[in-house]
C-alpha cells in the first residue's frame, strides 16, 4: 500500500529539482524570519540568500546542533531565537525533558503539524496499516512529540485506541475487547509484551495482532528481535524512525522489509555524512554514515543541517513496490557508541551477532563497561541472556559467542551468560549500556 504514490515513487532526480525550489524559499524565510539563523549564517560568512547558493551547495553551510537549540531557549525562553513565526500562530507545543531536566519546547504551526501527520500516514501505510483498522498506540501523547502520531492515523482513517506506556494490562484488555489488530510501540515494548503475556497465562497469538510498527529506538529491524516478535504474535513487524525536531516517521519500512524508505520527501532534505569529519558521503549501496536533516517547508522552528547523531547503513537495491531512493537501517546513536581499541562499536552490532545463536540466547544483552566514557579497554563485558530452552553447554556457548564477536567485530569480549528473565524487560526503551560498575572518568582541573 502507498499513501502518496506520486511522491513516493517519483524519480530521485525529479524530486531533487522540486526540493531545490523549496530550499531557496526556505533560505529566504530563514534570513527574513529567524533571528537564530540570521546570526548563525552571518557568523559563517553568509549575509544574504544568494551567498548560500543552491541545494547542491548545502555542504558549505554550518551544522546545527541540538545543544544550540537548548542554549537559545535558555537565553530567550520559552521558545528562543529559533522561533521563526509569531507565537500566536502555534497550534501545538510539545516538549522534552532535556538532559538537564529543563523542558526543551517544540512549537508547530498548523502547516507544520500537517507535515508530521502526512509523513506518519505515508510511513504507517507503507508498514501495512489501513483505513478502518483498529490500532492500540503504546506511545504517550501527553507533552511529547510522539503524540503527533495520532494525527497521522487520522489521515489514514484508522480507529485509534490510545493507551501509552505503563499499563500493559489495559493495553491487552483493549486489544481483546476492541478487536485491535495493529499496535505501535518500541521494539523493547514488543519484547516486554511477550513475557508479560506468558507470565499472565495469555497465549500471545490469541490476541489476533496482524501488524506492529516499532519506533523510538533501533531494534525493530534487527532480525533477532523481529523474528521473536513475529513468531510470538504471528504478526508482521516493520520499523519506523523519526526525529522529534524534524518530523515523526521520517523513515519507514514497507512490505519488502529490507530497510526504511525516506517518507519526508518534499518536506525535508537529508544528507549522509562522515560522523567524525563531517564530510558528505555518497548515497551508495552499503554506505555508512550519520544522517543530517534540513527542513524545506517549516514555519515555526526551521532547522538547517541538523545533526541527528543517528548512524545508518544504506541499501540502494530496487524496491519491488516502486518506491524510489535509498533505504536505511539504523545501527545506533552516537550516545550508544563505544570505542574499543580504535574500533567503533554499537551494542546493536553485538545483538545482531546473537541472531546466529538462537534459541540458545533470548536476544537480550547489556554491555557493562569498566571505564566511564566512550573509550574502553578489552575485554569488554557483555552480559548475554540465555534462551528459555537453551541446550548448548554454557562454557561451549560462551566460547562460541566470544569467538564470533572477535572474528566479526575485532573486539575481545568477556561474555557473561545469565538465566532467562534476568535482564530487565522495559516498557519503553531498553538500556543497552550500563555504566553502574564503571570507573568514573578522571577530570583534570584546569
Amino acid at each position: 500500500m502507498i499513501y502518496d504514490k506520486t511522491i513516493e515513487t517519483r524519480p530521485v532526480e525529479e524530486q531533487f529539482e522540486l526540493d531545490r525550489e523549496s530550499y531557496r524559499k526556505q533560505i529566504r524565510y530563514l534570513f527574513s524570519c529567524s533571528a537564530f539563523y540570521q546570526r548563525k549564517l552571518n557568523e559563517a560568512g553568509f549575509h544574504k540568500p544568494a551567498d548560500v547558493g543552491e541545494l547542491e551547495d548545502i555542504a558549505n553551510l554550518p551544522f546545527t546542533e541540538k545543544d544550540e537549540i537548548r542554549e537559545t531557549q535558555e537565553i530567550s525562553p520559552p521558545f528562543g531565537e529559533h522561533l521563526a513565526c509569531p507565537p500566536e500562530t502555534l497550534q501545538r507545543v510539545f516538549s522534552t525533558s532535556g538532559t538537564t531536566g529543563v523542558p526543551c519546547y517544540l512549537g508547530l504551526t498548523g502547516n507544520d503539524l500537517n507535515v508530521y501527520a502526512t509523513n506518519v500516514a505515508r510511513g504507517y501505510t507503507a508498514a501495512g496499516f489501513s483505513r478502518g483498522q483498529r490500532i492500540v498506540v503504546g506511545f504517550n501523547a501527553g507533552p511529547f512529540v510522539a503524540g503527533a502520531v495520532y494525527h497521522g492515523f487520522d489521515k489514514i482513517g484508522c480507529m485509534v485506541i490510545p493507551v501509552g506506556t505503563g499499563n500493559t494490562e489495559k493495553l491487552v484488555t483493549a486489544i481483546r475487547e476492541l478487536s485491535a489488530t495493529g499496535i505501535s510501540c518500541t521494539p523493547s515494548y514488543g519484547l516486554y509484551l511477550i513475557d508479560w503475556c506468558q507470565k499472565h497465562g495469555i497465549e500471545t497469538r490469541s490476541l489476533g495482532l496482524k501488524n506492529m510498527i516499532t519506533a523510538g529506538e533501533p531494534g525493530g529491524g534487527d532480525l533477532l528481535i523481529r523474528d521473536r516478535i513475529e513468531d510470538a504474535f504471528g504478526c508482521k513487524v516493520r520499523e519506523s524512525m523519526g526525529i522529534g525536531d524534524i518530523t515523526l516517521s521520517a523513515w519507514a519500512e514497507d512490505d519488502d522489509g529490507n530497510g526504511m524508505h525516506f517518507m519526508a520527501r518534499g518536506y525535508v532534505h537529508t544528507e549522509l555524512i562522515d560522523p567524525e569529519s563531517g564530510e558528505p558521503i555518497a548515497w551508495e549501496n552499503g554506505a555508512k554514515g550519520e544522517l543530517v536533516y534540513t527542513a524545506l517547508q517549516r514555519e515555526a522552528m526551521p532547522l538547517l543541517r541538523f545533526r541527528s547523531r543517528d548512524h545508518v547503513v544504506v541499501n540502494m537495491e530496487p524496491n519491488p513496490f516502486g518506491r524510489t531512493g535509498p533505504r536505511i537501517r539504523c545501527v545506533g546513536r552516537t550516545d550508544d557508541m563505544l570505542i574499543v581499541r580504535g574500533v567503533n562499536l554499537f551494542p546493536s552490532a553485538l545483538r545482531s551477532i546473537l541472531g546466529g545463536f538462537t534459541p540458545d540466547v533470548s536476544g537480550m544483552i547489556q554491555v557493562r563497561p569498566k571505564e566511564g566514557g566512550v573509550r574502553q579497554t578489552q575485554p569488554l563485558t557483555v552480559v548475554v541472556e540465555l534462551g528459555k530452552n537453551s541446550s548448548d553447554p554454557l562454557d561451549h556457548l560462551q566460547r562460541r559467542i566470544a569467538d564470533e564477536v572477535r572474528s566479526r567485530l575485532l573486539v575481545t569480549a568477556d561474555i557473561q551468560l545469565v538465566p532467562y528473565g534476568t535482564l530487565p524487560r522495559e516498557m519503553y526503551k531498553s538500556r543497552l549500556i550500563d555504566y553502574s560498575d564503571a570507573t568514573p572518568v578522571e577530570v583534570i582541573p584546569t
